[in-house]
């Protein structure tokens, strides 16, 4: 049996409004872990932010939601429904979208900082959908931390008394409880009927590769049921849902969301166009009268040209577009031309840090977790083996006297080439190796070309980092220069790494004496020769082929271990 709707009664959807780096995130991880809603296995710092880039700019970009369950002090069992809201200038309409969706914020101030510039625009955000404010004053473990002289600011903001504003450490964790407490006593419920024609508002969504379009809504009135039909009011797309359910954090399943609930609907859309942040749901059979209100088409606000490096990486770059688009709905672009960089598009964003976001690229490689079980004698050679490889140390343990099991973590293409017959030449053949995946991290790693006769030899690339580029490409250059026969001409062999050659050398050609035969006579006849011979080889080195022998593709195998 599917578990039934709690009662609107016993329901409470806020949100957490702050400056960037205030203490939002590290609020919500203290909720999950106080409500139980994510065990001590499963916590992380910055559970709602699964963005890399999140947690690396301490930022919130994509707006998301969870359940949690919590028991009150009145001995009544509450379902908590917090919408994590976007934490930059650059998303206040998605913020406002989020802010519709609930009845109540935490207005959460660094007790350090006082208030600041995104605390006053989402208030004012949060006011104008009449939600009941909570201020929190976070950050007074601190030193440095203002507590009187900050909540005064927030008192002469607010108009509110000193004794309502909550006191706490999201940090440790220190009065996080009062604030459950202050939600489910000061919150009001959410209002609509279940009986009443379909409403929901989408107010974020992202895109599944099997699921479509996954839109987050609130459902204001009715239900949302998975075995009806819905239409989207602003475009008038319908659709069978593939899934219903709830977020908590991750995404489970349910049969239906009634009135007052928050969670997600798979609408099974293969692009954002047909379903977009702020557009109202409804049932397709009994269509609401009119929508939620709110909804508007997002407006770029900073405009950028993007151009592919080379022309016909074009395509690639109108599908790589598309495909986040999928993701953001507030990019726009569109086609234009350019007489210096050739054709490219015409990007829109919501503001500076938009477009950075669009920007950051990085390239990741998959690392591995290793266990080497060798005679301590061979301590120092493991380690700096390891250490040459971009290794990093993890641990170590003494199972048996004299031998030691040493945990690292390595690059992949550290590991793959010689990598183990290093480690028994320099152990002597006692040394163990076992490994397993640890996953994908991003670093600074370049493509590595080598070039025979100025065309590239694509079995002969290989992604290094790039600290090491220079070396391998030398080593490997000097490598192929002794390998490649000589031909009638000059043959260069080139490598090349972040657009640039960085290393060079030629194969000399085999010299023919067309000399040989000419006896006495003007100095003019033997110029033509020579003249002659020169035209020939650069004809040849043209049309010619350079044959690569079988050595040359095991040479990059064999300078790791020179």
């Amino acid at each position: 049996m599917p578990p039934r709707p709690m009662d609107t009664a016993h329901i409470r959807n806020f949100c957490i409004i702050a400056h960037v780096d205030h203490g939002k995130s590290t609020l919500a991880d203290r909720f999950l872990q106080l409500t139980g809603t994510v065990s001590e296995r499963e916590m992380t710092e910055q559970v709602l932010d699964s963005m890399d880039l999140e947690r690396e700019r301490g930022v919130t970009i994509k707006a998301s939601a969870v359940r949690m369950t919590y028991l009150a002090a009145d001995g009544q069992t509450y379902e908590l429904n917090l919408i994590d809201t976007p934490g930059h200038v650059d998303f206040s309409y998605e913020v406002s979208r989020a802010l519709a969706a609930c009845e109540g914020a935490l207005l959460v101030v660094d007790a350090t900082q006082g208030v600041e510039a995104q605390t006053l625009a989402n208030l004012y955000l949060a006011l104008e959908s009449n939600l009941e404010i909570i201020p929190l004053l976070n950050k007074i473990d601190l030193p440095s931390a203002r507590t009187e002289e900050v909540a005064g600011e927030i008192v002469r903001l607010l108009g509110v008394a000193r004794e309502s504003i909550l006191s706490i450490s999201a940090k440790n964790g220190t009065n996080v409880a009062a604030v459950l407490e202050a939600v489910v006593r000061s919150v009001p419920p959410p209002s609509g009927s279940a009986q009443a024609s379909t409403r929901a508002l989408i107010f974020d969504s992202h895109y599944d590769a099997y699921k479509g379009v996954v839109a987050y809504v609130r459902v204001r009135e009715g239900e949302l049921n998975r075995a009806h039909s819905f239409r989207l009011m602003s475009t008038g797309a319908e659709f069978d849902p593939i899934e219903v359910g709830h977020f908590s954090p991750g995404m489970r399943p349910n049969t239906s969301l009634s009135a007052g609930e928050v969670g997600y609907v798979a609408t099974g859309f293969k692009g954002v166009r047909e379903c977009r942040v702020g557009d109202t749901i409804t049932s397709s059979a009994h269509p609401a009268s009119e929508p939620l209100p709110g909804y508007r088409r997002v407006k770029p606000m900073v405009f950028a040209g993007v151009y592919p490096v080379e022309g016909e990486d074009y395509a690639a770059l109108k599908d790589a577009l598309e495909k986040l688009q999928l993701n953001d709905a507030s990019l726009v672009f569109e086609p234009e031309t350019s007489q210096a960089l050739n054709f490219g598009f015409r990007c829109g964003f919501l503001g500076l840090f938009h477009m950075e976001i669009f920007q950051i690229a990085e390239v990741r490689e998959p690392w591995m977790e290793i266990e080497v079980f060798t005679p301590d004698t061979y301590y120092g050679t493991v380690m700096d083996l390891v250490t040459q490889r971009r290794g990093t140390f993890a641990g170590q343990e003494y199972p048996a006297p004299g031998r030691v099991q040493l945990r690292f973590e390595l690059p992949l293409s550290e590991l793959i080439i010689d990598f183990y017959d290093q480690l028994k030449s320099r152990t002597r053949g006692y040394a163990s190796l076992d490994y397993h995946v640890a996953g994908y991290r991003a670093d600074d790693l370049v493509r590595l070309d080598i070039l025979i006769n100025e065309e590239p030899v694509d079995a002969l690339a290989s992604i290094v980092h790039r600290d090491q580029a220079y070396n391998k490409g030398q080593r490997l250059v000097t490598k192929l220069k002794a390998i490649i026969p000589r031909q009638l001409y000059a043959v260069p062999i080139q490598a090349a790494a972040g657009g640039r050659v960085i290393s060079r050398a030629n194969v000399k050609p085999l010299r023919k004496d067309v000399l040989a035969k000419c006896y006495g006579g003007d100095i003019t006849r033997k110029k033509k020769l020579l003249e002659k011979q020169k035209r020939g080889k650069r004809r040849m080195k043209m049309v010619g082929n350079v044959e690569i022998p079988q050595e040359a593709f095991m040479a990059i195998l064999r300078i790791e271990g020179e």
